[in-house]
């Protein structure tokens, strides 16, 4: 039977989904050095190509079983086709036409369409005020963030707008639906292997008749970097994080990640590009910590719990 989906999250659990967030937080640098030499069908391939190879490759090594994973391979697909092939794409290609900065705050809608889509296809993810206050909480912190410039554009090019909130949602719809993942018997480097595979597959004949990338120039060093990092470190070692908290956390908190990458790009941004923090960045980052605190639920519970007997109500 499978476990539980814990509510609250743990310190590990919370360290994991920190490190995702840092991991996540370069792949929309690493998208957009891509597209200066490669289509967008392009990029998704090599992406989910290399990463399948990549956990192929772990998998031989640590001589895990594959009769698990095989016979999951009707799941697989689907979860390939929603949390990989689809909304990658939606990214890429929206990345064409609007802003980075943009595309984050869109993508930032996730975890609202998660509690919606948790709380009506399912029975131990129901929605409460509080969750819900604290999933437009932390999408404020997120706009605060990224500043008023980004949204300048807001207007420039709807499909490019409409195509992030699509990916939000494929991205909602398929932490839901890998829940049952947890009943399959398949680890989390199995089932990461398994769904990038999947979608390699799915998108390999599109990637053929549309991009044909064989009559593409070969292109520069920078941008197989990119590529190569997209893949293996984004994708390939993100996704064994991915399914890692969603076989413990639940499909809600598991969306809290889309919070914290925008956070994460900012850091890698300081760190690497010598980039400065803003008092917007600090506003932002703290709107977002009390979302995440209102979804998780821990500091009122703990504030609840020093309140007199007589004055307490049971927190949502």
């Amino acid at each position: 039977m499978p476990t539980a989906v814990n509510r609250t999250m743990s310190p590990q659990e919370w360290g994991l989904l920190l490190t995702l967030s840092l991991i996540w937080g370069s792949s929309f640098l690493w998208v957009g050095l891509a597209l200066h030499a490669l289509p967008p069908l392009t990029i998704v391939l090599c992406r989910v190509g290399l990463a399948a190879a990549t956990l192929w490759a772990v998998l031989v090594v640590l001589r895990e079983p594959l009769a698990p994973l095989l016979a999951a391979w009707r799941p697989l697909l689907i979860m390939g086709l929603l949390n990989n092939a689809i909304p990658f794409f939606l990214i890429a290609w929206g990345q064409v036409h609007i802003a980075s900065g943009l595309a984050s705050i869109l993508n930032a809608t996730t975890p609202f369409f998660a509690v919606v889509v948790a709380d009506r296809l399912t029975h131990d993810e129901r929605m409460t005020p509080l969750r819900l206050l604290g999933v437009l909480v932390g999408l404020v912190g997120v706009v605060v963030m990224i500043g008023a410039a980004a949204l300048e554009s807001f207007s420039a090019d709807v499909l490019g707008q409409l195509a992030i909130i699509g990916a939000a949602l494929c991205y909602a719809v398929s932490s839901v639906f890998g829940w049952r993942f947890r009943g399959l018997g398949l680890s989390p480097l199995a089932t990461a292997t398994g769904q990038v595979t999947a979608s390699s597959l799915l998108l390999l004949p599109a990637v053929a008749l549309v991009d044909r990338p064989w009559t593409l120039p070969m292109p520069g060093t920078g941008v197989t970097l990119a590529v190569v990092t997209l893949a293996v470190v984004a994708t390939a070692l993100a996704y064994i994080l991915y399914f890692r908290i969603l076989s413990t956390a639940g499909a809600t908190n598991l969306m809290l990640v889309t919070f914290l990458v925008p956070v994460g790009a900012i850091l890698w941004g300081t760190l690497f590009l010598d980039e400065r923090l803003e008092p917007n960045h600090f506003a932002g980052m703290a709107c977002i910590a009390l979302g995440l605190a209102a979804i998780d639920g821990r500091p009122l519970r703990w504030l609840h719990g020093l309140l007199p007997a007589g004055r307490r109500e049971r927190p949502q």
